[in-house]
C-alpha cells in the first residue's frame, strides 16, 4: 500500500487523522473500497443503483399502541392514554402522537406485524439491525455486520466524495458505540462515519446545539495553513514519485485507486455536514432539537451522495409514565419525519429515499402499575408484536402490512421477522443478500440466511 505520511495531521469527524486518511488504500471515509467499486464498475462486473436509506433508531424500544398499531377498542388498561386519528388514507389509522404521520400516509408503509420474540435490548437490536440471531445482554459483542455495514460495502456512496455510511451524531445500539450498527468481521472501514463522538445519545429536549458539527470547526482551523500544506505535500509526492519511478512502482498503482484518493480529499462533504447552510425556515420545520436538526442534516447528506445515514433518536425505555415519556419524543419524531417527507418531496428524492422507522422492539401491550420510584403506569419490553414504519424507496405507500390481534399482543396476520424487513432493504438498495463475505475465520457467510422481501410493498 502506497503511505503518504507529509503534511500536519488532524483529526476528520470519525477521530481518523490526516496521516492515516493519506493512504491509497484507505476508504473508511467513503464506504465500500471505493478503488474496488470503480475497478468493478470499469469492467461491467458491478451494477448498482442510486438509492439512499435513512435509518430513524428508536432506541429502547418504542410503543407499538403509542405509534403504528392503535387498539382503540381495546380495555384501558391495554389502548393507553392517547386516542386514535384519520390519516389520508381512508382505513388506515394512527396514535394521535402523529398527526404529521397521518398526513403523509398515502406515501407511507405500517407494517405491524413484525416480531422476534426477545425482551432483551440488546438481543433485539442485533436481530433488528443485522437480521440475525445473534448478540444478547449476557454476551454483547457483535456476531454479524449490520445492514448499514453492507450497504456500505456493496452499495458504496452515491457520490464521490462522500462517505457511504454516516451516523448522526454517532450510530449505537443500547448504549454500544457503534453497537450493532457496526461492521463486525467486514472491517473497521465499514463502520459509520460517526459526526459528533463527543456530544451524543441526545434526547430531544436537550439544549444542545447542532450546527456545523466539530470536525469541521478543525477543518475550518487549519485553512489558513492549506496552500503551505498543499505545497508540502506535493512536494512529498514528487519525490516519491521519483523515488518510486527509479524502481518501476509508481507504473503498478492501480489507477482507480488514485481516483478513490482524489475522492477522500474532496470538500463536497464538508458542505454536505455544515447545516449553517441551510435555510432556517426549513430548520424550524424539522425542529431545532438535536432530533429534528440531524433529521435534516440526514437528507443534506443523501442528497449529496451519502447511501446510508442513521439517525440517533435515543431513550424510550419507558416503563412507567407512557403518556409523558412517548408522548413528547413521539411528537419530536413525527415532527421530524413529517418535515423529511415534505423536504424529500419538494426536491424529487422521495423515490430514490428509503426512510426507516424503528426500534429494538415494542412494549407490553399491558400497561403496568409504574415502577419502583415512579408509580405511573407504563409499557415493558415486547419483542412479540413490533410495529415499523417504511416510505420511499420506491415502496408502494398507503399500505398496511400485517395486522395484531385486538390487544397488539402478536401477529396474527402476515407474521414476519427481522430478516424479512431487512431482506426488502437489501432489495430496494439493488443488494443480493445471498452474498458471501469471509468471517473472522475465513469462513463466507451470506449477508442472510433467511429472508424474503415483502413482495406486496415493492
Amino acid at each position: 500500500m502506497l503511505e503518504l505520511q507529509t503534511g500536519t495531521p488532524f483529526a476528520n469527524c470519525g477521530g481518523v487523522s490526516r496521516r492515516t486518511a493519506l493512504k491509497a488504500g484507505f476508504l473508511g471515509l467513503t464506504g465500500m473500497s471505493a478503488g474496488d467499486l470503480l475497478r468493478l464498475q470499469a469492467h461491467g462486473a458491478a451494477t448498482r443503483n442510486d438509492k439512499s436509506v435513512i435509518l430513524i433508531w428508536l432506541d429502547g424500544g418504542p410503543s407499538q399502541l403509542e405509534s403504528y398499531d392503535p387498539k382503540p377498542d381495546a380495555p384501558v388498561e391495554y389502548r393507553g392514554p392517547f386516542d386514535t386519528i384519520a390519516t389520508n388514507v381512508p382505513g388506515i389509522f394512527l396514535s394521535e402522537t402523529l398527526p404529521h404521520h397521518a398526513k403523509h400516509a398515502d406515501k407511507m408503509v405500517f407494517i405491524r406485524s413484525l416480531h422476534h420474540g426477545t425482551g432483551d435490548h440488546f438481543a433485539g437490536a442485533h436481530w433488528m439491525l443485522t437480521g440475525r440471531a445473534g448478540s444478547t445482554s449476557v454476551n454483547l459483542p457483535q456476531k454479524f455486520p449490520s445492514v448499514g455495514s453492507y450497504v456500505s460495502r456493496v452499495h458504496g456512496p452515491n457520490a464521490p466524495g462522500m462517505p457511504a455510511y454516516v451516523g448522526l451524531p454517532a450510530a449505537q445500539s443500547v448504549y454500544l458505540f457503534p453497537g450493532y450498527q457496526g461492521a463486525a468481521y467486514l472491517g473497521n472501514a465499514y463502520n459509520p462515519f460517526d459526526v459528533d463522538t463527543e456530544t451524543k445519545y441526545l434526547h430531544y429536549s436537550y439544549k444542545t446545539p447542532v450546527g456545523r458539527p466539530k470536525c469541521l470547526e478543525s477543518l475550518q482551523s487549519v485553512e489558513t495553513g492549506r496552500a503551505e500544506d498543499r505545497r508540502s505535500l506535493l512536494q512529498g509526492l514528487d519525490q516519491i514519485k521519483r523515488q518510486a519511478d527509479q524502481r518501476g512502482v509508481m507504473d503498478t498503482i492501480d489507477r482507480h485507486q488514485q481516483a478513490a484518493l482524489s475522492m477522500v480529499l474532496g470538500g463536497k462533504a464538508r458542505s454536505a455536514f455544515n447545516l449553517d447552510l441551510e435555510d432556517p425556515r426549513l430548520s424550524d420545520k424539522y425542529g431545532r432539537n438535536p432530533w429534528g436538526r440531524y433529521t435534516l442534516m440526514a437528507r443534506r447528506l443523501v442528497e449529496a451522495g451519502v447511501s446510508f445515514v442513521t439517525v440517533d433518536m435515543p431513550h424510550w425505555d419507558d416503563h412507567s409514565n407512557i403518556k409523558v415519556g412517548h408522548g413528547g419524543k413521539f411528537e419530536a419524531v413525527d415532527r421530524a419525519v413529517g418535515a423529511l417527507m415534505d423536504d424529500l418531496v419538494d426536491r424529487n428524492l422521495l423515490d430514490r429515499t428509503l426512510v426507516i422507522v424503528m426500534g429494538e422492539f415494542g412494549r407490553t401491550p399491558k400497561i403496568n402499575t409504574g415502577q419502583p420510584g415512579i408509580p405511573i403506569p407504563g409499557r415493558d419490553h415486547w419483542g412479540d408484536a413490533i410495529s415499523v414504519m417504511m416510505a420511499g424507496g420506491g415502496l408502494r405507500g398507503g399500505t398496511v402490512v400485517g395486522q395484531t390481534n385486538a390487544r397488539a399482543e402478536f401477529p396474527i396476520e402476515r407474521a414476519l421477522m427481522p430478516h424479512d424487513l431487512l431482506a426488502t432493504v437489501y432489495d430496494v438498495m439493488g443488494i443480493d443478500s445471498t452474498l458471501s463475505f469471509p468471517d473472522h475465520s475465513g469462513r463466507p457467510v451470506p449477508i442472510l440466511t433467511e429472508g424474503t422481501p415483502i413482495r406486496e410493498i415493492l
